[in-house]
């Protein structure tokens, strides 16, 4: 008997063995839930040590920048693991990447609990960075292996969760953590959540996709993606600490960009690349990743800008900070779970178009903010912008990804991950350099007198609120004229579609059994859970990019 259970840990689910009768098989939920745990694990982890900044500062007698190291090095790090994930997902089995990369994040968590100094907690960071870099790459490309075409977009929805709840709760629960118990208590809390992760995914994890033994690694294009991807994240994290014209800053950019150009030619030339970037030759892929990339850029920034005038130019607390900020990330998970579900029914265009433009008025509506501007209003337009952000980022992501073979998914996750990592990375510090030149413009305008240094303050909070603004309707724009084409959908269906549902809700008698239903335009029994795009007979193009069936998608994806 235990011979046979070790034996079902490494079978790979494939077909009916993961999804049967419109579901997923028992092992295949156990298996995709313990994934999103521990992609949960890992974006919670990102930001709970935020809290517990100042304590971790004052115990090892360092300045705020060093110890600011220990959230820049956890981006830095995911930064460097994702473009590798292409290559890792195919060449090793889902549960070798797993329980590898709980090893190690477990090995960094108790590495940093028992740190008697600042050097060893770093290395245990970049340690849990590591083991929790690649499990985001991994949960999308599980879900679309097992998934049919019709239920990505509500698959992704709900594992999309664990993106947007978990940076919002991990700051708040390592300030709780860190005064109740110190900072070391969130490092055991994490030892033992890893220790946990590593014991399930060894027990009950099961392999997803096809893995191929016989790829090579390509050590010299892992060197560049880490000199080149490493090198800039650095230069643009460290422009927060430093001037532009500093050597912490732009030679390492330099450095960083030659060495990305120098990446993207070699993987042009071979015949196997690590990251294989032909996948951008498929324009609605290209023009999906685009988009996710402008929408972290833009977001990046905000998430950086808000807090600054909350607490610098309002005076509020840093709790204030994070309570202000919470209904957003609330936001964000609602609209990603229902977003999902709009994607599979009207297609990724409608719903794309309605959370960018939701996401760039409530831009708008925060760049009017001001010195006596109530808190609670800040709260407001930061939760549409982040409603705006679930509708927009999850469907274009899976829209995009969709348009790929399924030989090509990995390439395609990992290329749009290190799209979304690198836009995220250098978005905060473009805007927050714009910011502080609009202030010193602003400050030497009003006189140079420190009691208008709030008021320069917040107009350049405003104009780089702006500056997101025009970004988000640069989205707006190409979410209109790009996203056509399979699976994209169009505004026209989604209206048929709900103006068939009020009148079925409406009907104010059924019609006799014989002869078709009023209202059904192809002669059959409207339906309104049924998508519009089903009725069409065979696959088909509508004249505004719309899609075919569900089921001429799925034989086409």
């Amino acid at each position: 008997m235990r011979k046979k259970q070790f034996a079902g840990q490494g079978r790979t689910l494939t077909g009916n063995r993961a999804y049967a009768d419109g579901k997923l098989t028992h092992e295949a939920f156990i298996s995709l839930a313990i994934l999103t745990v521990i992609t949960f694990l890992g974006n919670f982890t990102q930001l709970q040590l935020a809290s517990a900044l100042p304590t971790i500062v004052k115990e090892f007698h360092i300045n705020l920048t060093t110890g600011q190291w220990l959230t820049s090095v956890f981006q830095l790090v995911m930064g460097v693991m994702v473009p590798l994930t292409g290559f890792l997902t195919k060449r090793f089995s889902t549960r070798q990447i797993v329980i590898t990369s709980m090893t190690v994040f477990t090995l960094g968590s108790l590495l940093s609990w028992q740190s008697t100094s600042f050097a060893i907690v770093l290395l245990g960071r970049i340690l849990e960075a590591i083991g929790t870099g690649t499990m985001w790459p991994v949960l999308q490309i599980t879900v679309f292996s097992i998934y049919p075409l019709s239920k990505r977009g509500m698959a992704m929805g709900t594992v999309g969760l664990a993106m947007s709840v978990a940076p919002a709760i991990g700051p708040t629960l390592g300030g709780w953590q860190t005064d109740a118990n110190g900072w070391r208590s969130i490092f055991l809390t994490l030892s033992i959540c890893g220790a946990l992760a590593l014991i399930v995914s060894a027990i009950w994890l099961r392999n997803f996709g096809e893995r191929d033994s016989g790829i090579k690694a390509d050590f010299f294009s892992v060197g560049l993606s880490v000199v080149g991807f490493g090198g800039l994240m650095y230069g643009f994290t460290n422009i927060e600490n430093y001037p532009i014209t500093s050597l912490m800053t732009w030679p390492f950019m330099l450095v960083g960009l030659l060495g990305i150009v120098w990446f993207v030619l070699r993987q042009l030339h071979r015949t196997s690349p690590l990251l294989d970037l032909r996948v951008l030759k498929v324009k609605n892929f290209t023009v999906g990743t685009i988009i996710a990339s402008m929408s972290f850029f833009a977001f990046s920034s905000v998430t950086v800008i808000l807090p600054m005038y909350i607490q610098t130019d309002r005076g509020y607390t840093a709790t204030m900070s994070g309570l202000v900020m919470l209904p957003g990330a609330i936001g964000t998970a609602i609209a990603q779970f229902f977003g999902g579900r709009l994607l599979d029914r009207w297609g990724a265009r409608p719903v794309a178009l309605t959370g960018c433009t939701i996401l760039c008025l409530g831009t708008v509506a925060l760049s009017m903010i001001g010195s006596g501007t109530w808190i609670g209003l800040v709260s407001i337009c930061q939760f549409i912008r982040q409603i705006g952000m679930g509708f927009t980022l999850m469907p274009l992501t899976t829209w995009s990804l969709n348009n790929l073979a399924p030989r090509d998914v990995s390439a395609g996750s990992a290329v749009t991950n290190t799209a979304r990592q690198i836009a995220g990375a250098v978005g905060a510090p473009i805007l927050v350099i714009i910011m502080e030149s609009i202030t010193g413009i602003r400050h030497r305008s009003l006189g140079g007198s420190p009691t208008t240094q709030i008021d320069a303050n917040i107009f350049g909070v405003q104009w780089a609120l702006r500056i997101s603004a025009v970004i988000c309707l640069g989205m707006v724009l190409l979410v209109y004229f790009g996203v056509r084409g399979q699976g994209a959908g169009s505004g026209r269906q989604m209206t048929r579609m709900l103006l068939r549902y009020v009148h079925v809700i409406h009907a104010p008698a059924a019609r006799p059994a014989s002869g078709p239903a009023a209202g059904s335009e192809d002669g059959g029994i409207s339906d309104p859970d049924r998508p519009l795009n089903a009725e069409v007979t065979g696959p088909s193009v509508t004249e505004e990019g719309g899609s075919g069936t569900a089921d001429g998608q799925e034989r086409e994806g």
